[in-house]
């Protein structure tokens, strides 16, 4: 990518100046790039815009008592970390973390195990009660559950831990990009 750039540079010239090269003064590019229709940034286009009382009338609706959201951890960037042999020690990260507060009101204890149910389905999952999340919501990692049938993931199999997309029934879309929401959605949790 560096030949194809406007300076003909290569990645030897840029090994032999490891404090930078400098190419000289910035040049304008804008409107260049730009393929809006109106040749201008648009800050707020028009279905964006639309889509303004909507997002109102949520904010003062109010968030559902319990969102979950997920979260990921340093050794498990998605789920093909999971089957590194290397990667996979430790402690279970694939736990429902739930504020204190939260869990001395639902009855759930650190250790513990807690069904969450939502639209799709329900899950039971170990407990972590921290401070690391805000009361009102919880956070189970994503990309779990390699206990479905014809998973071959040897090693991550051995520990599948729950897979956050069984709490959804799909019905859930953002309205301007059409794209599933799994993020955020309201759950419920009980101890086991």
């Amino acid at each position: 990518m560096l030949r194809l750039g406007p300076y003909g540079l290569t990645l030897d010239d840029l090994l032999a100046s490891p404090h930078g090269i400098d190419l000289g003064p910035l040049r304008p590019r804008l409107p260049g790039p730009l393929k809006t229709r109106s040749g201008r940034v648009e800050l707020l286009p028009a279905p964006l815009a639309a889509d303004l009382p909507r997002l109102r009338a949520a904010l003062a609706a109010g968030p559902a008592p319990l969102v979950l959201v997920g979260r990921r951890h340093l050794r498990s960037n998605n789920s093909w970390m999971h089957n590194v042999p290397a990667l996979n020690r430790g402690s279970n990260t694939c736990t429902l973390q739930v504020h204190p507060d939260d869990a001395a009101r639902l009855g759930v204890a650190d250790g513990g195990r807690a069904r969450v149910k939502g639209e799709g389905g329900e899950l039971v999952v170990p407990v972590d009660v921290t401070d690391a999340v805000r009361p009102g919501v919880v956070s189970l990692p994503h990309g779990w559950g390699h206990d479905r049938p014809g998973t071959r993931l040897a090693v991550a199999s051995a520990r599948p831990g729950a897979n956050v997309n069984q709490l959804l029934d799909g019905s859930r879309l953002d309205p301007l990009s059409g794209t599933a929401v799994l993020n955020g959605f309201p759950v419920e949790v009980s101890p086991e």
